[in-house]
């Protein structure tokens, strides 16, 4: 069963939310966090919410600041006002009655994920898919000099996922992301975490995935599929991806740990 909501930050933006619920009762529940220039209903979301509805899990999947049918514009989305309304979105399932949660996060998702765990105590595990560690660090191997001077002049980037046209991006996007650097908060993560990567990731480089499982100080494990890319487009790796993530959930929301 899927219930659409609308939900709001502390600053008021709406944000566009499914919570999707097993066919028995459950207080087990993963969140979902997207990536960059994509959504709740992204096919990763919507394959893990079948896996885990199956499995007997709640999910619940929203729209970042911007993207899909939350508030906006885009142009002002930053990491900080991400981890804000992850927050709120686990204020929120914790107030209907869920206990033990799970936090997925896919690439940029996947640095929110990291940095709202490391502030949170009510965090059973954590999954990443081709998680950014430092943004700044991957936009200027994207971009480089000249480009990175461009958007401080213009407030527009490239399309990073591969769109021909620039996007309108507010250069403190960047000037956030410096401050936003997962491997120091990662120092405080105990909780099971996962971390799934293509070897072929052509957006993510694989030192942050690396440097971030040294930093975790939980049980951890690191999974590198040697043929996948950022987008995991191959239907094998896909699966395998997906797999592995809803695997290591059922896992850890099925069985409590000793605090």
């Amino acid at each position: 069963m899927e219930e659409s909501l609308t939900f709001h930050d502390r600053l008021g933006h709406g944000i566009a939310a499914i919570l999707s619920t097993p066919d028995g009762p459950t207080t087990r529940l993963a969140l979902l966090c997207h990536g960059f220039l994509s959504g709740k209903n992204s096919a990763t979301n919507k394959t893990l919410t079948r896996l885990l509805n199956g499995q007997g899990l709640a999910t619940f999947r929203f729209d970042f600041f911007g993207q899909g049918e939350s508030d906006g514009p885009f142009e002002e989305i930053t990491t900080t006002l991400a981890i804000h309304q992850t927050e709120t979105a686990l204020d929120l399932v914790i107030a209907r009655g869920y206990d033990r949660i799970g936090l997925v996060g896919s690439s940029f998702g996947g640095l929110v994920a990291t940095l709202t765990a490391s502030q949170r105590r009510d965090i059973a595990c954590l999954a990443l898919k081709c998680p950014v560690v430092d943004f700044a660090e991957e936009l200027r191997l994207t971009f480089g000099p000249d480009e990175l001077a461009q958007w401080q002049a213009t407030d527009t980037v490239p399309n990073i996922m591969g769109g021909p046209d620039r996007i309108r991006l507010r250069y403190d996007f960047y000037e956030d992301a410096l401050r936003q650097i997962a491997y120091g908060p990662a120092e405080r993560i105990t909780v099971p975490t996962l971390i799934v990567q293509g070897e072929k990731d052509e957006c993510v480089p694989l030192h942050q995935s690396q440097r971030l499982y040294d930093a975790l100080r939980g049980p951890k494990r690191l999974d590198l599929l040697p043929e996948a890319d950022h987008q995991f487009t191959r239907r094998e790796d896909f699966q395998q991806m997906t797999t592995l993530i809803a695997d290591w959930l059922v896992t850890y929301l099925q069985t409590r740990r000793e605090a």
